[in-house]
């Protein structure tokens, strides 16, 4: 199984290198070269099945004969078993039509872990094989930099360093970061918004120089394992409501669009996906693109569902390229231009292509606080303001057809305990791991929004 860029300029890799550098060289982002699929017999039969199983299926599609079988079972059975729900990724029943994907049973209390489990046992893999160290820089809007630290630290193979923007994340978030103690752990508060954060962090990259020197790797949504492993759930999910006998319509909460792409790409391998409504917050350069065939970036703007503050969707390189017909020329031109200018417009052929799967709703702060109340007085469950975007976006889309709708519930209300109690009037259930932080001593460093100061800090705590 090789992997290529979308743009075109880098050598093919396979799996195990295409996770381990994570951005590629010309400054694509790496997809299958063909993509896996599975016929309608082996997707029914995932119906029951536990999710490590399952994994271990869908992840051994795309490792392809880079790592065995028995090992991939492995890794997926000691991931999931750090989750506390024996499901993994349980479905609740909200609404007729429509049912709750709950992704929060991990150890960070958010969807990052199911990825970011498997991908750390990807990691120690193959660095103890190859007596090799790196050092991973991360860029989070919130639960990504918690679920890495918690995945990674302490390991004997891996430095990391992550980079969030101070202030715009809620203190949960933050202390899932900043309070384990690890020598392998730096967390740095930027003075400035996730773009800031993730445009530096693609800068680190394609300085070969800097990249070389401290053997940079990435774990952010731009890494193919990430998107691989989140695509398992939509597979559990569809199979559990009847796939692929029917097909469904999933409601996603989405900034990076790492979430909503795995959705595609499990599409692309054979699931029956009717829509995948992406659903935003303020902060809608994907609604606006998939309305109106423009993407293009506008000022970032604080709200309650803080991980969706993002106006640059890394992960909208990859629908592009396919949209496109894999023409990575066109690819590395469009995503060239909407750096240097800040927006492009999307060949209307590629729109057409993106609305057949996709269709973008954005959710405003009154909306996301009103569905908070509405769904707790209405099913007495509590979601975080994540999730509620999704859900509002999937009552605005419709529940009155045929199609189930399912809602990926993205992070545990006890993350965003102050939203939560401001729009319900409850105060969320705090688990034991959020207690735990509470009390521990954060370890903060903080730099401007500057990749050169970055870098430094980076060389030093790498030669460290």
């Amino acid at each position: 199984m090789d992997y290529i860029s979308t743009r075109g300029e880098a050598q093919a890799v396979n799996f195990l290198d295409a996770v381990l550098i994570g951005l590629a060289p010309d400054g694509g982002l790496y997809v299958p070269r063909d993509w896996p699929t599975f016929s309608k017999a082996e997707i029914a039969a995932f119906a029951g099945r536990p999710y490590a199983e399952v994994a271990a299926a869908v992840i051994g599609r795309f490792a392809g004969d880079a790592i065995p079988k028995t090992v991939i079972a492995e890794m997926c059975a000691e991931a999931y078993a750090t989750f506390s729900h024996p499901a993994t990724t349980p479905l609740k029943q909200l609404y007729p039509n429509l049912w709750l994907l709950e992704l929060f049973h991990g150890p960070t209390l958010a969807f990052k872990d199911v990825a970011m489990q498997i991908l750390a046992r990807l990691y120690d893999y193959v660095l103890s094989r190859k007596k090799r160290t790196l050092t991973i820089v991360c860029a989070t809007s919130g639960d990504t930099g918690g679920a890495a630290v918690e995945a990674f630290r302490g390991s004997a193979n891996v430095r990391i360093v992550v980079l969030f923007p101070d202030n715009r994340i809620s203190e949960v978030q933050r202390r899932f970061m900043t309070t384990t103690g690890d020598a392998n752990v730096r967390t740095v508060a930027v003075d400035g918004t996730f773009d800031d954060c993730q445009t530096i962090l693609k800068s680190l990259f394609q300085d070969e120089r800097f990249s070389r020197d401290v053997d940079l790797s990435g774990v952010n949504s731009i890494n193919w394992a990430r998107v691989a492993a989140q695509s398992v759930y939509y597979f559990t999910a569809a199979a559990a409501l009847g796939a692929p006998d029917r097909a469904m319509t999933f409601a996603v909460p989405t900034g990076n669009f790492g979430d909503a792409f795995a959705g595609f790409v499990a599409a692309k391998m054979g699931l029956p996906i009717e829509k995948i409504i992406v659903a935003t917050n303020s902060n809608d350069i994907l609604s606006r693109a998939l309305k109106d065939g423009r993407y293009a970036r506008g000022e970032v703007a604080a709200t309650i569902s803080p991980a969706m503050d993002i106006q640059i969707a890394s992960n909208f390189e990859r629908l592009y390229f396919e949209a496109v017909k894999r023409e990575s020329t066109e690819t590395s031109r469009a995503f060239r231009a909407f750096s240097d200018a800040g927006s492009i417009d999307i060949p209307p052929g590629a729109h057409a292509q993106m609305k057949q799967l996709f269709s973008g709703l954005a959710v405003s702060e009154g909306e996301t606080q009103r569905t908070i109340l509405a769904t707790y007085n209405e099913t007495g469950e509590l979601i975080d303001p994540h999730t509620a975007v999704a859900i509002a976006a999937a009552h605005r889309h419709g529940l009155s057809g045929k199609t189930p709708v399912i809602a990926l519930s993205t992070a545990h209300p006890a993350k965003f305990p102050e939203a939560v109690k401001a729009a319900a009037g409850v105060e969320p259930h705090l688990p034991g791991s959020v207690s735990d932080h509470s009390t521990k001593v954060e370890q903060i460093d903080r730099l401007p929004a500057d990749a050169e100061a970055i870098k430094a800090y980076v060389r030093a705590f790498a030669g460290a």
